[in-house]
């Protein structure tokens, strides 16, 4: 926290901000991919997300200037603006279908869920379908606040007190909109991003940089996949039934 005057500005965002749910975070690992679950009928379009060329080094987080970071974050904190898996794949790629998707389901009543642990926002990189409820805990137990930057949907700026474990935001992001970044001023490090779509067919890379999207009714349909630094790819898909195709990205170096 760099001045007394910034942590005020974040207390009045406190101030005139509604608390949502009460519930203490239950300690549970978040989920890889945060994305909704469709029908089990329908096709499947998966593959995964390779890196080639020499990756950029993660930078290293100092958060000396709050010692509940330093103390709740385990090991070394560093950047995640790349993170190449050890099978040679990108993680944090967000892979969703480009536009509407006819008869799709309706946003889930289940929340997607963000944790501003080890001061840092967990996961990096998450999906959402518009209209559907966004958890957001601080199991940190000192000052954060989450600032949605946006273009399309309203921004908004929570502030989250060492006292308050979780906020619920109804209806999250009410339109698409790719991609949200989020970001503390709090702490200058902490940024995440959020893409928010119309349906429930999104995944986000893991730690092997996998994806799939399932439960997609039959037609044609352009695949993207965004990352944080290496922008985006697109690929055309046309499914029927509940086939399973394989459509793979490839990212370089810059």
């Amino acid at each position: 926290m760099k001045t007394s005057r910034a942590v005020a500005g974040i207390m009045a965002i406190y101030l005139v901000a509604a608390c949502g749910g009460g519930a203490s975070p239950d300690g549970k690992a978040l989920p890889g991919s945060l994305n909704a679950a469709p029908a089990a009928a329908g096709a499947t379009i998966s593959g995964k997300v390779s890196f080639s060329g020499t990756a950029p080094k993660a930078t290293p987080i100092k958060m000396n200037a709050d010692p509940v970071c330093i103390q709740n974050h385990k090991g070394e904190a560093s950047t995640e603006t790349v993170v190449v898996n050890g099978n040679g794949t990108l993680k944090n790629v967000f892979v969703y279908v480009k536009g509407d998707v006819p008869n799709a389901p309706k946003a889930p009543a289940e929340p997607v869920v963000m944790d501003q642990k080890g001061c840092q926002y967990l996961p990096h990189v998450m999906g959402i379908q518009a209209g559907q409820p966004l958890k957001v805990l601080n199991t940190d137990g000192t000052l954060h606040n989450v600032h949605a930057i946006t273009k399309v949907n309203q921004s908004f700026n929570i502030a989250m007190p060492k006292f308050m474990k979780e906020k619920v935001m109804p209806k999250g992001f009410e339109k698409p909109e790719q991609m949200v970044k989020l970001q503390c001023e709090v702490h200058n490090w902490m940024n995440a991003w959020v893409g928010v779509v119309s349906h429930p067919y999104f995944a986000v890379t893991g730690d092997d940089g996998s994806f799939s999207l399932k439960g997609l009714p039959p037609g044609t349909y352009e695949i993207v996949a965004w990352h944080e630094k290496y922008g985006l790819q697109t690929q055309k898909v046309t499914v029927t039934g509940a086939e399973t195709k394989t459509q793979d990205f490839a990212f370089k170096a810059s």
